[in-house]
């Protein structure tokens, strides 16, 4: 068993590695990063981070970085995007891709699909002559002298490097935007915001004046519930209390432009099947996730078995004007 000052010697070993490597990484940032950095600063989306493994959980924490340093940004795991999540992008975004080696079959392959939606590709990689190099448009090199891992194979400096080199991406950005106090203030409401949305959903929805309408019954009434209620919307029911669907404030606006329907029609008719919700057990925070997702102002809340249990509004979430964003 080693002694203290065996384990103080190896950790300043490794901490000693892992300053060589940044201090490597350094040195060796040339025009490539001053283009990607104009690409991020001209970007009109979102700055998409994408990697896996090691790498995924370091894109997810510069997403994180982004985000609250006044660049919006989301992380896409390569996998989920294969299978639909390539769905969130626009054709305005910009994708920073990280791999190390540059050859991980799950990133390249999806970068190949975004390629084709016009999308800008900005790589972090250790080679730049490796496969994501080839399909990004501006390659940054992050390339390390060694792992602090004693075999060679776990990544250890280059995550590290990585992470620095996407902070400094990030403070150059805020930097550039002239992202000050009050603006940091916005995205870091903290206080009483961060504990309303640790609260379960539970807490925070409406449980009675629920703007309910069966599906059988005339539009005629299920707009009179949705006026009497005013969250501006009815939630359409079938078989006792089971969300159908909903008719939104804009639905009927939509509806009036058609001239397609009657006040004696079924409100059925005229519903969106359906419709996006949650269940009591979500946290606030992640039903807020869906909404701003969405854009979304009211959301039912139901049971596993689809019973209306009750009704959350954006505003709900947000403390009604308790949490000020402007100084």
């Amino acid at each position: 068993m080693p002694n203290n000052n065996d384990w103080l010697n190896k950790a300043r070993q490794v901490l000693d590695i892992e300053l060589e490597a940044i201090k490597a990484v350094r040195d060796d940032l040339d025009d490539s990063f001053s283009t990607a950095m104009q690409e991020m600063a001209a970007c009109a989306g979102r700055i998409v981070l994408t990697g896996i493994g090691k790498s995924g959980l370091i894109g997810r924490k510069m997403a994180a970085t982004f985000s609250s340093t006044g660049s919006p940004a989301f992380f896409l795991h390569p996998v989920e995007g294969a299978h639909g999540d390539m769905g969130m992008l626009r054709s305005e975004d910009l994708i920073l891709a990280v791999s190390n080696s540059g050859e991980t079959e799950e990133v390249n392959s999806i970068l190949q699909s975004i390629r084709s939606l016009g999308i800008r590709i900005i790589a972090l990689t250790a080679d730049t002559g490796s496969t994501l190099a080839r399909l990004s448009d501006v390659v940054v090199r992050v390339r390390v002298p060694r792992e602090a891992c004693s075999l060679g194979l776990a990544p250890t400096s280059s995550t590290t490097a990585v992470l620095a080199v996407g902070d400094a991406m990030a403070i150059a950005l805020m930097q550039s935007k002239h992202f000050g106090k009050k603006e940091f203030q916005k995205y870091h409401p903290g206080g009483f915001l961060g504990q309303r949305l640790r609260q379960g959903i539970h807490r925070l929805m409406h449980t009675s004046g629920l703007p309910l309408a069966r599906e059988d019954e005339s539009l005629e009434n299920a707009l009179e519930v949705m006026n009497r209620c005013g969250f501006g919307v009815v939630f359409i029911t079938s078989g006792g209390n089971s969300l159908a669907g909903v008719i939104t404030d804009g639905d009927v606006r939509r509806m009036v432009c058609r001239k397609e329907w009657r006040l004696s029609d079924p409100a059925g008719k005229h519903m969106v099947s359906s419709p996006v919700h949650a269940n009591p057990g979500q946290s606030a925070a992640s039903v807020l996730d869906v909404m701003e997702e969405k854009a979304i102002t009211v959301l039912p809340i139901v049971d596993h078995e689809n019973y209306i249990k009750g009704l959350v509004h954006l505003h709900d979430l947000l403390g009604k004007g308790k949490v000020k964003f402007s100084s």
